[in-house]
C-alpha cells in the first residue's frame, strides 16, 4: 500500500471519507520512538496493500492531534468508516501492526455471544520486560488495548499512581480494574482467555 502523508485535518476527513478503515500514525520526525513507529508500519503496510495508511508529522500539521486528545506520539489512529473508532500508542514491531491491519487484533470478543471486549489500557514503559510480556500475552489472544508508555507522560504517571498507589510497571487498567503486575491469572479470568 502507499502511505500517504496528510496536511492538515480537512485533508484527513477528506482521505478518510467512508473507507471501511483508515490508519493515520501521527509521530513526531526526529524522535526515536516515532522514527521506530515509522519504519515497523512502513515496513507492515508492503504485506497489505488493500489498507489505507496515512502519516502526520505533529512538527509541521499542528491541527489533528488535539482533535483527537492525543497528547503523545507516536500514535496510530484507528478510523472505521470515518469515524475515530481506537488509537495505539507507541512503538510496536512489524508484527504487531501486521495484525492490526489483518483486523485480527481488532476483531476480538470475550466470549461466543459476541459481547464487546472489555476495555484493557496497559500502562507500560520501553525499558520493561514484563510490560512486553504482558502485551505479547495480550496481543497472542487477540485482546485489543491501549499502551500508554508512563515514562514519557507525566501526567498518566501521576493518574496512575493516583488510582493504584503504586509506581512500578506493567499495570492493566480492565474496565476501571487495575492490575499491577503480569498477574496472568487474574488477567485470563477477567477476559475471559482460556
Amino acid at each position: 500500500m502507499e502511505i500517504k502523508h496528510l496536511h492538515s485535518h480537512n485533508d484527513l476527513i477528506k482521505n478518510i471519507g467512508n473507507l471501511d478503515k483508515a490508519y493515520v500514525l501521527l509521530y513526531k520526525a526526529g524522535s526515536d520512538s516515532s522514527e521506530c513507529s515509522v519504519k515497523s508500519i512502513e515496513e507492515a503496510s508492503h504485506k497489505h496493500e488493500k489498507q489505507h495508511v496515512y502519516m502526520v508529522d505533529v512538527n509541521k500539521v499542528r491541527d489533528i492531534h488535539p482533535v483527537y486528545s492525543i497528547k503523545t506520539v507516536p500514535s496510530l489512529l484507528v478510523f472505521e468508516k470515518g469515524e475515530y473508532k481506537n488509537v495505539i500508542k507507541g512503538c510496536n514491531d512489524v508484527g504487531f501492526y501486521s495484525s492490526v491491519f489483518d483486523n485480527i487484533v481488532y476483531s476480538a470478543t470475550s466470549d461466543e455471544a459476541g459481547q464487546s471486549q472489555k476495555r484493557v489500557t496497559v500502562y507500560s514503559t520501553p525499558t520493561c520486560s514484563w510490560c512486553t510480556t504482558l502485551k505479547t500475552h495480550l496481543r497472542k489472544n487477540a485482546i485489543r488495548f491501549t499502551d500508554i508508555d508512563v515514562s514519557s507522560d507525566q501526567a498518566q504517571a501521576e493518574e496512575l499512581v493516583r488510582r493504584s498507589g503504586q509506581q512500578g510497571v506493567p499495570q492493566t487498567d480492565i474496565d476501571g480494574e487495575i492490575i499491577v503486575g503480569f498477574d496472568k491469572n487474574r488477567i485470563n479470568k477477567l477476559l475471559g482467555i482460556n
